[in-house]
């Protein structure tokens, strides 16, 4: 019952911004965006960390490390490798980047679900909007409509009149 409670303040909220909207003939768009934050630094860290983490390049990249520091101490460093075939110390590096990558991915997600949520409020609230219009435009073009019927049955009858004369 609570969430329903919240939930009908929410769009009850959201209702009262339409209609002042329509009030003052003022776009919606104007005051939502108006109203937003900018992005912490933080924020704008996990965001790039993790667009550069789930592109190509990373992957390239990443790839190419471990080929190298593979074959750095298989062929290379055949004498006295730094890190020997079970390449512990790359299982470590390779855990460390896993273990700080996530959480910042997660961030970064998070994000960008709290930017669709907004997103899909602002559609609403626009196309609650729209419809408030096409129903006031629906009402003009009947009264507009009402108003010729009615001239032209004035019309008629003032011709009839003339031609019964």
């Amino acid at each position: 019952m609570e969430t329903l409670d919240n939930d009908s303040e929410y769009i009850a909220r959201l209702n009262e911004i339409v209609s002042e909207a329509v009030k003052e003939q003022q776009l919606i768009s104007e005051r939502l965006f108006a109203t937003e934050e900018p992005d912490t630094l933080g924020e704008r860290i996990a965001d790039k960390v993790a667009e550069f983490g789930g592109s190509w390049k990373f992957i390239i990249i990443f790839c190419s490390i471990l080929l190298f520091w593979i074959g750095l101490n298989v062929f290379v460093l055949t004498v006295k490798p730094f890190d020997p075939y079970p390449f512990i110390l790359l299982n470590l590096l390779l855990s460390c980047v896993a273990a700080l990558q996530a959480p910042v991915i997660m961030m970064s997600q998070n994000r960008q679900e709290a930017k669709d949520r907004k997103r899909a409020e602002n559609d609403y609230i626009t196309n609650l909007k729209a419809e408030i219009e096409i129903r006031n435009l629906t009402r003009k073009v009947d009264l507009l409509m009402e108003e010729y019927y009615n001239s032209s049955k004035q019309i008629k009858a003032t011709l009839e009149e003339l031609k019964n004369k």
